[in-house]
């Protein structure tokens, strides 16, 4: 009897309750159970609970299992996603129940849908956190501060700051804003004011924030016992604010001082609003006129300008085009002025005029200046037609508005032909993509005039060279109306400086080619002649036959490369005019081989180890003579400057890389200084070691030599161990 009530007190139980027995499985439950959990049953008596209910926490079986171990479990609202993908929030109360011999005999489920509670309540946490809106109280019966965790964010402070009063109060910043929070406080605790006001706060990262505090108050037999409130972070938006408020000031003092009216014009109302600079522009009262009345209104415009003036603001409101014009007004005094107006359409929604708001500028002077200005257009004119110089009037878009007959002349085409092509269509392609930079320029705004040389195409073909200068010209508004072009015709002076330049260069190119002509008669025939000579002091004192032989066969050898050397002077003193395309085919191994056999006594005398390890069929572009003298004055300047701690050895060496052959002369002589000495290796005159022989000029004149075959010379060197010098050729690519 008493299972039977509980059952019946249960099914009619207002919450969703259910009994399950060990099995998890239905003995009894609510109908409101039923309702909102198996909806798709009319019984679920004796089946399993996660066979008729899906959208349960994943967490339940082991709550559950827990449970029938004697635990019970409970949760406020437990968010979970469903089936459908949807949100649910559910709250739930699981107790273990027992039988007559105290054992758990099954589980006692409360189970609630509170979606729409739960999902308020995280709104309203979001729009919390999002508005950066956090909460404090103050206990005044027991002095404690509480601050919520938004708040603790908003002052930079950790989430286990404990605030106090004084600490509150000290983290507005020190002046006017701690002294107005403070009077604010304390007047709310002794007359139990509430208040709500913004000031400036200095955070505990010293990061100073505009906040807005309300604060409250809870009165307890006249005395105040709790003040409590919220705290906003209004940093953007007050600092937004606060700069609209300086340019709102700004717009009206510049409106003030410039004498620019304003005025507002509301479609649906009819009703025009005024200004005080508008009241001052038209010399009127305020008291006395009213801009409504349009008999007054008329009363002050010229009776010539009133037709186009309401045509005007009747077109702006129909959308026909935007409303910009100019009249006359006759003020009081009998004074005429000029009045400059334009204004913009205000829409609603859906598309339709509502309101019209304008401005009013006296252009009296401006309409003034205008007249001298057409005077001075005329003026222009005159000088536009006579002038020497080219000119011609370009739109935006670069086309033709007027040429001068100077233009014509330098080009050689008539007004006609030129008006039907562009200005790029005469342009030296090299020239077109500057003067194009520049003229985006000056269309942009960037700048208001450039010049340049520039060449052009001749209707005969050939090039005028000219000196081009392209200004801007703006209208009244400072909009971009045209350009001017003049075009200075220096074809003459150039083709003069052309034919100067060609000139210099043959001089300067016949210096360098009389220089390395001194260089090798100083140093190679000098070479020639120190072999010769010591070769005949050997033939005077050698008694035997076979080595007499000898000496005669090398003493004709150096004949001939003394004879080779001769002939090739003959390549260095001509011209150099052109010198890269008088490049031939050089074997560098056959030269090698040759400077070395010129220069066999003198590495015979010195001892010297000379090691040459090229390709036999390596061949350069290069000028024989110059490769020559180079090569020879490599190995002289090694054997010249050898240590005297060590026998002289030198080591030449090929690499070739891309298109280039790498040579290498490396020496174990006395090396060159190049922190002291490196800037000035290759100067003329420069020398690095106190030997009498040596004169400053070898590597000067390497330098040259090998830069005139396209060519380069590197250096490097340790002081009392060795010198590489690295010679770049270019790679004979028909080889």
């Amino acid at each position: 009897m008493e299972t039977l009530a509980i059952n019946a007190l249960l099914k009619d139980s207002p919450v969703p309750i259910a009994v399950l027995d060990k099995n998890i499985t239905f003995q009894t439950y609510s109908k409101v159970w039923l309702e909102e959990f198996c909806p798709e049953y009319s019984d679920v008596t004796g089946k399993n609970l996660f066979k008729v209910s899906e959208d349960l926490p994943s967490e339940f079986p082991e709550i559950l299992a827990d449970c029938l171990e004697g635990k019970s479990s409970e949760h406020d609202g437990k968010k979970i996603i469903t089936k459908d993908g949807a949100f649910k929030w559910l709250k739930w109360k699981a107790n273990p129940f027992r039988n007559e011999n105290n054992e758990i005999s099954g589980i006692v489920l409360y189970l609630e849908d509170v979606t729409d509670e739960s999902r308020r309540q995280e709104l309203r946490q979001k729009a919390i956190e999002v508005a950066r809106i956090g909460g404090w109280e103050i206990d005044l019966l027991t002095g404690e501060l509480f601050w919520t965790d938004i708040t603790k964010e908003i002052h930079e402070v950790p989430m286990d700051f404990v605030p106090d009063v004084t600490q509150g109060i000290n983290f507005y910043k020190e002046g006017r804003h701690r002294d107005t929070i403070s009077k604010i406080v304390a007047k709310a605790m002794n007359e139990g004011v509430p208040w709500d006001i913004e000031l400036i706060i200095v955070t505990a990262k010293g990061k100073e924030l505009w906040v807005r505090a309300m604060g409250d108050v809870e009165m307890f037999n006249g005395k105040c016992i709790r003040i409590f409130g919220t705290f906003q972070d209004i940093d953007a938006e007050k600092r937004i604010e606060l700069k609209f408020n300086e340019v709102s000031k700004r717009l009206a003092i510049a409106t003030s001082g410039s004498n620019i009216g304003i005025w507002e014009h509301d479609i649906e109302t009819n009703q025009v609003v005024w200004d005080e600079n508008m009241y001052r522009l038209y010399g009127v009262k305020r008291k006395t006129f009213d801009p409504n009345n349009l008999n007054q209104w008329q009363s002050i415009l010229h009776p010539e300008d009133l037709e186009s003036i309401f045509k005007s603001h009747n077109d702006a409101i129909q959308g026909k085009k935007d409303y910009e014009t100019e009249f006359r007004i006759i003020r009081p005094n009998g004074k005429q002025k000029h009045i400059g107006a334009k204004a913009v359409l205000i829409k609603d929604d859906s598309g339709k005029p509502v309101k019209m708001v304008g401005t009013n500028i006296d252009i009296t002077e401006l309409t003034k200046t205008r007249l001298l200005l057409e005077k001075s257009e005329e003026s222009f004119q005159g000088a536009f037609e006579k002038s020497n110089t080219g000119m011609a009037l370009i739109d935006t878009k670069g086309n033709w508005i007027k040429v001068n007959k100077s233009l014509c002349n330098s080009l050689g085409y008539s007004e006609e032909e030129l008006f039907k092509m562009t200005f790029q269509e005469i342009t030296h392609p090299d020239d077109l993509d500057k003067d194009l930079l520049l003229l985006d320029k000056v269309l942009d705004g960037d700048k208001e005039s450039y010049q340049i040389d520039k060449r052009y195409f001749h209707k005969k073909g050939h090039i005028v060279y000219g000196v081009l200068t392209v200004t801007a010209v703006r209208d009244i508004d400072g909009k971009l109306a045209h350009l001017i072009s003049q075009v200075i015709d220096i074809t003459e002076r150039k083709n003069a400086e052309v034919e100067l330049t060609r000139l210099v260069d043959i001089t300067k190119h016949q210096n360098e080619s009389l220089l390395n002509f001194a260089h090798i008669v100083s140093h190679n025939l000098r070479s020639h002649a120190t072999n010769l000579s010591m070769l005949t002091g050997f033939l005077e004192g050698e008694k035997d036959e076979e080595e007499i032989s000898d000496i005669h066969g090398m003493l004709s050898d150096a004949a001939e490369s003394l004879n080779e050397t001769v002939l090739h002077l003959n390549e260095v003193v001509q011209l150099k005019v052109g010198a890269t395309q008088k490049l031939k085919p050089v074997n560098i191994y056959s030269t090698l081989k040759n400077v070395k056999k010129n220069l066999s006594v003198l590495i015979q005398e010195k001892n010297v180890k000379c090691i040459t390890k090229v390709p036999e069929d390596l061949i350069v572009m290069g000028i024989p003579a110059y490769i020559d003298s180079i090569f020879l004055n490599l190995i002289t300047n090694s054997i010249k400057y050898s240590s005297p701690d060590r026998e002289p050895e030198l080591t030449i060496t090929s690499k070739t890389l891309n298109k280039n052959v790498i040579l290498s002369f490396t020496d174990n002589g006395l090396g060159i200084n190049l922190k002291r000495h490196g800037k000035k290796i290759f100067g003329m005159y420069k020398t690095f070691h106190k030997n009498k022989d040596a004169k400053g000029i070898g590597l000067f004149i390497t330098k040259n030599q090998i830069e005139a075959m396209n060519g380069k010379i590197e250096v490097e060197s340790t002081v009392d161990q060795g010198t590489t010098f690295k010679l770049y050729f270019e790679l004979n690519q028909t080889a």
